[in-house]
Parts: C-alpha cells; sequence; structure tokens
C-alpha cells in the first residue's frame, strides 16, 4: 500500500519525510521516541501507516496549541506528558518533558519496594 507515501508526497516536506525515516529506524532499534509537536506527530501517523506498531515506541512530549494536534495525538493513541499550549517549535516541548521521562526512569529503577525498605503492612 502506497497511500501513506502518496499523502506525504502530496502534503508533506523534506523535514517531514527525512522525520518518518528516523522513526521507522529508531522504532526499529526499539527506541524510546519523544514526539514533539504537530509536525513530529504528523511524521509518526506516516509511520504508523507504514508500520503498525511504530507508535509504541513512542511518547507524546506535549499537546501543543496548533489546531488538530490533540486529535492526531488521540489518533495514534498516544497521550501527552505536557498540556502548555505551547506553539515554540525547536523541539521545546520535548525539553521540558526529557526531564519528567528521566525521572520516571529513575524512580523505576532505585526506588526500592515495600518489602526492600522494611515497610511492615501490618495494623492497616
Amino acid at each position: 500500500d502506497h497511500a501513506p507515501l502518496d499523502a506525504l508526497a502530496a502534503f508533506g516536506g523534506f523535514e517531514i519525510a527525512t522525520l518518518v525515516g528516523a522513526v521507522l529506524q529508531a522504532a526499529e532499534e526499539r527506541r524510546v521516541i519523544v514526539v514533539d509537536g504537530f509536525i513530529a506527530s504528523a511524521a509518526v501517523l506516516v509511520a504508523q501507516a507504514l508500520q503498525p506498531h511504530v507508535a509504541q515506541r513512542c511518547v507524546a512530549a506535549h499537546s501543543s496549541a496548533e489546531p488538530g494536534h490533540a486529535l492526531l495525538l488521540k489518533h495514534l493513541g498516544l497521550e501527552p506528558l505536557l498540556n502548555l499550549d505551547l506553539r515554540l517549535g525547536e523541539g521545546s516541548g520535548g525539553a521540558l518533558a526529557w526531564p519528567l521521562l528521566e525521572s520516571a526512569c529513575r524512580i523505576l529503577r532505585e526506588m526500592a519496594s515495600f518489602e526492600a525498605a522494611g515497610v511492615s503492612r501490618k495494623g492497616g
């Protein structure tokens, strides 16, 4: 099916085509893909149409103020980490979301369980 590539050729530019390729490669390498903004989400939409499980590798940094971005994220099944009505570009939403992702990983890696910390569940 060439429909996703036909749509990309008709409506996208070189920057979106490049993002589609980067998303496909990152997903193939099983990397986490931080999706920032409307243009990046449009690229993920095309990549998802080409490879059905791409969105599983994605984290939506934020929901932008751009009309349609929330609909795009919903279609992809992505819940944005932040909703700050950003419209700045240059990956600013991704840069703001990155410390949240790092913190989440650190908590999962380093936080002790109740048992390991010696917390008693008695008397509840």
